[in-house]
């Protein structure tokens, strides 16, 4: 999946999350560009749709985002993330209460995991693994789970120390989540098509 940059006028978080409605357009912001970001693939829609029926079985519906919650991070300029899926932590859940636009700003408390399904393409490979791992260990965000179906595996990045631990899995091994302990779905199985 390749991106394409709207404006080239850089935006502040504020003017950002006011501006004119998109229509069906999934933007992120990146760094103060507003970046619109294409349609996933087929086969990354129904991993994370797995992945969401999975999650479903451990939280309220009410505590899980599918492609729909920004996450202001840290960039060099005004910079929101929308993840694949998150699990909102209590505390994210209820200060989302009454806004008007599901964003998590940098005064909000973070999300419990962040679920990102890789794209191919460098680029997106690099956003992913690189630059979101950064921005959502800066969040603090307890866990971060890079879905690769390329390579056919998941990285869990675990919060330890204010740091990321990365562990990897593939094929029928089962993901030790501290989140999720009793979560069922192996790599096999997310990628099964």
């Amino acid at each position: 999946m390749t991106t394409t940059t709207i404006p080239t006028q850089y935006l502040t978080l504020e003017e950002y999350l006011t501006s004119e409605d998109e229509g069906d357009r999934r933007c992120e912001l990146e760094n103060g560009i507003r970046t619109e970001m294409p349609p996933e693939s087929d086969q990354n829609n129904d991993i994370a749709k797995r992945l969401l029926f999975e999650l479903a079985q451990h939280f309220s519906v009410a505590r899980l985002g599918y492609k729909d919650t920004e996450i202001e991070v840290a960039g060099r300029r005004a910079s929101c993330r929308i993840p694949d899926l998150l699990v909102h932590s209590e505390e994210s859940k209820a200060a989302l209460a009454g806004t008007k636009r599901a964003t998590i700003t940098r005064d909000m408390p973070p999300p419990a995991l962040v679920v990102e399904v890789v794209s191919p393409g460098q680029i997106n490979r690099d956003r992913d693994y690189r630059y979101k791992y950064t921005e959502y260990a800066a969040r603090g965000i307890d866990e971060y789970w890079i879905v690769d179906p390329e390579l056919q595996q998941i990285t869990l990045c675990r919060w330890v120390n204010g740091l990321y631990e990365s562990s990897v899995y593939q094929g029928e091994e089962r993901l030790q989540s501290a989140l999720i302990p009793n979560f069922s779905l192996t790599p096999a199985e997310i990628f099964a098509t």
